[in-house]
């Protein structure tokens, strides 16, 4: 028996997951809809397997991860997010994660990626392992590459940017300060090549709608 701990604040998400997981071989254990709650659910009892959302109240995105991670030695997290996997999964990983699935998976999918990430594995979807997996040289200069090379928190500065955000609600966020988050912009810029932040924000918006 697999034990599950859901960390999800949409109910509707939390209903399709428990629907999908029950008369299986997984036990949920626990379902939280808060960061906070979240940590005082692993306090009481680690799972085999947490699946969370990323962007939740009281949840600082990818860096949440990282926290657990510290928090809670070898805890297993499977990010189950509306974030699009080019966009996010590497980073996901690269964090601490051990799989990532987008919200518009389809059922089998979801239920070999939990099995996956519970005995141990990594998963992410066929795609993305072979973008990682490319050695090619002459893949060095196309949009995917770039972005592999940035930061978790670059990652999540270029998503806000691309969704609207103003520096002083992204600084609130990520409990930054602006000249913080001002920095990481041009950093963004010169790692992806843009030459203004509506170049950057376009590129964002094309690896969220990519196949990567």
């Amino acid at each position: 028996m697999i034990t599950i701990t859901i960390a999800d604040h949409h109910p509707i998400i939390v209903d399709g997951l428990t629907h999908i997981l029950k008369n299986t071989i997984h036990e949920i254990i626990d379902v939280v809809s808060d960061g906070k709650d979240l940590i005082a659910s692993l306090e009481e009892e680690v799972p085999d397997l947490v699946i969370m959302e990323i962007d939740m109240p009281n949840l600082q995105g990818l860096t949440a991860i990282k926290e657990l991670r510290k928090l809670f030695p070898g805890i297993k997290i499977m990010v189950y997010s509306t974030h699009p996997e080019g966009m996010y999964a590497l980073s996901a990983i690269k964090a601490g994660a051990m799989g990532y699935i987008g919200k518009t998976a389809d059922t089998a999918t979801v239920l070999k990626a939990v099995i996956q990430v519970a005995r141990g594995g990594i998963y992410l979807n066929n795609n993305l392992v072979e973008m990682l997996s490319n050695t090619d040289p002459s893949h060095n200069s196309t949009l995917a590459y770039r972005y592999k090379k940035l930061s978790t928190r670059e990652t999540e500065v270029l998503n806000m940017l691309s969704s609207g955000k103003r520096n002083k609600d992204i600084a609130e966020s990520l409990d930054i300060n602006e000249k913080t988050v001002s920095t990481y912009k041009t950093r963004l810029l010169k790692k992806l090549d843009a030459g203004s932040l509506a170049e950057l924000i376009q590129q964002a918006r094309l690896l969220q709608t990519s196949d990567l």
